[in-house]
């Protein structure tokens, strides 16, 4: 067996080294090992090498010939086998290639999606040594049965069915044999490559070195199988509780670091449609389901699965998600997944200010980075491919436009965006193969939304005061959206909702709030005030036959706020578990508290005062009956005139 070339100390890899250290990714020690072996690099750099090219030949002589339509699946069969034959590295491209059907042609997809699960397997001899040597007995006296030939084989391992003594029906996941030669070479040429690139293409700012160390150290992870087993613990702790994601019991007495024992899960991959949907399952529902698991992932915990590809998700037949594989996991730091919501936010509220301090905050752009010339390109390229709506927009479309970006300005992706783009991408390439008109970010929206209602971190807190006011005005078609939206997330609560938006509202951070909502209040009840006098006054000029008034432009304006109260309370009411009686012993802790007193005797403040100054307007100004206030009269595109009462 070849042995790990990635452990400290002397050149000689050492078996008998601790796990952390030996299977750690050290790409020091790798370019150590391989800088004293240059034969080995050239003649695996050659194979590659000469792979493509000949593939490429192959393509521009089909173009030339005009026979690229007819040869096309001969074409898509010989890049399979090229990247199956070049290892697992290359398997794991073609992998990602095969969930996009966006960029990819069916014909490729097809075979490109048989890399998920039909690769050569290798022999059940060395597979049962490995079982051995793991476990310290052979699989005849662990497993009550083992199917005779492996069932699947990836790119990393080989998956057997099997049944322990106790009963129990579960998946043997052996690893293939000589993985780490192959991958840490392959690795070796992969950053060597991008650190050419990076030291010598000035155009190339993204971190590529960065991208290809966190890319190597996720493989390095998933191929210890023991890192697997602890990943989809974790990963059951964290999203096992929403009631349509299921994740597999791991038996850790029959697992080591090349051998791993989890439940087996009965299931059909997404992309198999019409057999999802022939046992009644909504494929298209699974998907916005995973969407909502992969925000969870990505917004709140952190912790998320790097490599959904169709293989490691199935629809059981109960209708729930099963995820499988987690062996590419990855981390997002507590304030970047902050800022990427806030930055959601500031590209849904167009403000490109805000956004270009977000690429900063998230590492995109260095602090001393000049900005003012960034945020008129942001303007034009976000501006204009927004349109109408950012819930059109696919993930995609995003990432393009931010890749167009990076040539003009010193942008450079960092290493963790780099996993998440490849994890969200590959969602939306499979739900795209589902539904070609699935949006991304339109079913994000409802998670979200909750989040901003719900979270009450001083970030989000500032995120939810920024999409709500402009200009010191309130915007309550914001908050309309916000609530029709939360409502459709999985666990949330309007009751919950309310109390910790009190909590906000009174706390020292929520004087914002206060503040804005004493104006909004007392120009309410003024409004109100005037418009019933003047309802009141217009009815009894129409009994005497005077013709209608015309409505003040201010009481014109005041129509879209009670829409827009009546359309909030409504989808109050339409909340699911909406119970009016539980806001009663919230409203009456509201009332009795010191700041409400103070908003109150505020309100009654401003109200006196606008009263004085009308009153003093009117006796000391000459006003027309049209109530423009300076004698002159409205234009006809300000008027807006009652019916006449006959």
């Amino acid at each position: 067996m070849t042995k790990p070339i990635v452990s400290q100390g002397s050149d000689t890899p050492n078996p008998k080294s601790s796990e952390s250290d030996t299977w750690r990714y050290n790409p020091a020690r790798m370019n150590l090992y391989y800088g004293r072996r240059p034969w080995e690099t050239i003649g695996r750099l050659l194979v590659i090498s000469f792979s493509f090219v000949s593939f490429t030949l192959g393509l521009w002589w089909d173009k030339l010939t005009e026979k690229s339509a007819a040869n096309q699946r001969r074409r898509a069969i010989a890049l399979r086998e090229l990247l199956t034959k070049l290892g697992p590295t290359y398997i794991k491209i073609g992998q990602a290639l095969s969930t996009r059907p966006d960029l990819v042609s069916p014909v490729y997809l097809e075979e490109l999606a048989r890399l998920q699960d039909q690769l050569p397997s290798f022999s059940n001899e060395i597979a049962y040594s490995f079982i051995e040597e793991e476990l310290g007995a052979p699989p005849t006296e662990i497993y009550e049965e083992l199917s005779p030939q492996p069932i699947a084989a990836a790119s990393l391992g080989q998956v057997y069915k099997g049944k322990l003594k106790t009963g129990e029906q579960v998946a043997v996941k052996v690893q293939r044999p000589d993985l780490m030669k192959g991958i840490t070479l392959d690795l070796f040429i992969l950053r060597g490559i991008a650190t050419w690139v990076q030291q010598n293409i000035k155009r190339v700012r993204s971190d590529l070195i960065g991208i290809t160390d966190e890319l190597a150290e996720r493989i390095f992870e998933e191929m210890n199988y023991e890192q697997e087993g602890r990943n989809a613990q974790k990963f059951a702790q964290l999203y096992g509780h929403m009631p349509e994601i299921y994740v597999p019991r791991i038996y850790w007495e029959y697992t080591g670091r090349r051998i791993l024992t989890m439940e087996w899960i009965e299931g059909i991959k997404l992309t198999k449609i019409e057999e999802v949907q022939a046992r009644g399952i909504d494929a298209t529902h699974l998907v916005e389901i995973g969407v909502e698991c992969s925000l969870r992932q990505l917004l709140e915990h952190g912790f998320f699965h790097a490599d959904p590809h169709p293989g490691n998700l199935l629809a059981r037949p109960d209708g729930r998600l099963a995820y499988l594989d987690f062996g590419m996991m990855s981390y997002i730091k507590h304030y970047q997944r902050y800022g990427l919501i806030e930055a959601l936010v500031h590209l849904v509220n167009r403000d490109f200010e805000a956004l270009s301090y977000d690429y900063v905050k998230l590492e995109f752009l260095k602090p001393e980075t000049d900005l003012t010339p960034i945020v008129p390109a942001l303007t034009r390229v976000f501006g204009n491919a927004l349109g109408a709506s950012v819930a059109e927009l696919n993930f995609k479309s995003i990432t393009d436009q931010m890749s167009a970006m990076m040539y003009e300005f010193p942008f450079r992706v960092p290493a963790y965006y780099a996993l998440i783009i490849r994890s969200m991408v590959t969602l939306e390439g499979i739900a795209i193969g589902i539904d070609p008109n699935f949006k991304v970010l339109s079913k994000a929206y409802p998670y979200v939304a909750k989040r901003l209602l719900t979270d009450p971190s001083q970030e989000l807190r500032s995120s939810l005061r920024d999409l709500l006011f402009k200009d010191g005005t309130f915007r309550w078609n914001r908050l309309e959206n916000l609530l029709r939206n939360a409502r459709n997330s999985q666990d949330y609560n309007f009751n919950k909702v309310a109390r910790q938006a009190l909590d906000f509202l009174f706390s020292e951070r929520g004087a914002f709030i206060r503040e804005r909502l004493i104006d909004e209040i007392i120009q309410a009840i003024d409004i109100f005030g005037r418009r019933s006098w003047f309802n009141f006054t217009t009815a009894i000029k129409a009994q005497v036959g005077l013709n209608g008034k015309v409505i003040p432009l201010d009481l014109q304006s005041d129509s879209d706020r009670r829409e827009h109260l009546r359309n909030i309370w409504q989808i109050i009411q339409d909340t699911p578990g909406f119970d009016p009686m539980s806001l009663l012993p919230l409203l009456g802790e509201v009332l009795t508290k010191r700041e409400t007193q103070e908003m109150g005797h505020q309100i009654l403040e401003g109200l006196m005062q606008k009263v004085a100054v009308r009153l003093i307007r009117n006796v000391f100004l000459e006003e027309d009956d049209n109530g423009s206030g300076n004698g002159s009269k409205p234009s006809e595109k300000q008027q807006l005139f009652l019916p006449s009462a006959d």
